[in-house]
C-alpha cells in the first residue's frame, strides 16, 4: 500500500496516491458501480485522454437506468470540483467536508488531470501532523477571541515543565468565544490545569491521567507484588 508524507506547508499535488483507481469515459456504469463498491469508496474520478470529466458518486451511478450507458454521457450528474496541485492540504479538507467527498481529483495549472487523494489515506497521515499518536494528553480552553494570546499560553504550559505538540482553534461566526484544543506532552496534567485556573483560563474539557488515577495504579501494583509473596 503507497504510504503518504505530510509535512507542515505542504501541497496538494505532494499527496496524490496510486491506493485510488481512476474511471475512464469509457467505461459503463455497471463497471464504476463494481469499483465504487470494490474500494469502498462514495466518489471516483472520471478522466477521459487526460481530461477531468468530473466526480461520479454512488447516489449517482445508482439513479441511471441503463447500466451499460458509458461514463461519458453522464456529464451533467458529474460533481465538477478538484483541487490545484499547488494549493494547501487543508484546501483538501476543506474541500471534503464541503461536498461530503471520499476522494478528491488533483489538476494541475492547465487544469489537467493530475491524480486523486483518498479522504482516508489523508484523515491516516493527518493525525501524524497532529501529533495525534504522541503520547500525552488533551487539554481544551473556552476563551474569548480577543483573550486569545499563544505566546502566554504556551508559557503556562512550558513553565509545567511540559510542550505543546498540537494546537487547533475552533471558532464560531455567531460568537466572540473560540475554542483551542492543545496536544501536551504530559500525561498528568493536574498542574498545568491548576496554573491554567489561576490566570482565570476556563477548561472546557480535558482528557489525561491524573495524579489520583496514578495513586489507584501504585496501589494495585504494591497489592499484586504482596500476593505474589
Amino acid at each position: 500500500m503507497a504510504s503518504l508524507k505530510i509535512q507542515f506547508g505542504m501541497r496538494a499535488g505532494d499527496l496524490i496516491s496510486d491506493e485510488i483507481p481512476t474511471l475512464k469515459g469509457s467505461d459503463n456504469v455497471l463497471f464504476a458501480m463494481q469499483l465504487l463498491d470494490e474500494y469502498k469508496m462514495t466518489h471516483l474520478p472520471v478522466v477521459e485522454n487526460g481530461e477531468f470529466l468530473g466526480l461520479l458518486s454512488d447516489d449517482a451511478a445508482l439513479e441511471v437506468e441503463n447500466y451499460d450507458a458509458n461514463l461519458a454521457s453522464l456529464r451533467p450528474a458529474l460533481k465538477r470540483v478538484f483541487i490545484f496541485n499547488t494549493q494547501h492540504v487543508y484546501d483538501i479538507v476543506n474541500l471534503a467536508a464541503q461536498f461530503q467527498l471520499s476522494a478528491v481529483p488533483i489538476l494541475d495549472e492547465k487544469e489537467a488531470y493530475v491524480g486523486v487523494v483518498s479522504i482516508y489515506c489523508l484523515v491516516r497521515e493527518l493525525a501524524q501532523l497532529a501529533a495525534m499518536k504522541d503520547p500525552g494528553a488533551v487539554l481544551v480552553l473556552e476563551l474569548n477571541q480577543s483573550d486569545y494570546s499563544l505566546s502566554e499560553i504556551a508559557q503556562i504550559v512550558e513553565g509545567n515543565d511540559a510542550k505543546i505538540l498540537s494546537a487547533n482553534v475552533t471558532s464560531h461566526p455567531d460568537s466572540t468565544k473560540m475554542e483551542l484544543t492543545l496536544k501536551i506532552n504530559r500525561a498528568n496534567m493536574d498542574g498545568i490545569i491548576q496554573t491554567f485556573g489561576r490566570y482565570d483560563y476556563q477548561i472546557k474539557a480535558s482528557y489525561h491521567q491524573s495524579s489520583h488515577e496514578d495513586m489507584i495504579h501504585r496501589r494495585y501494583d504494591e497489592l499484586m507484588r504482596y500476593l505474589k509473596i
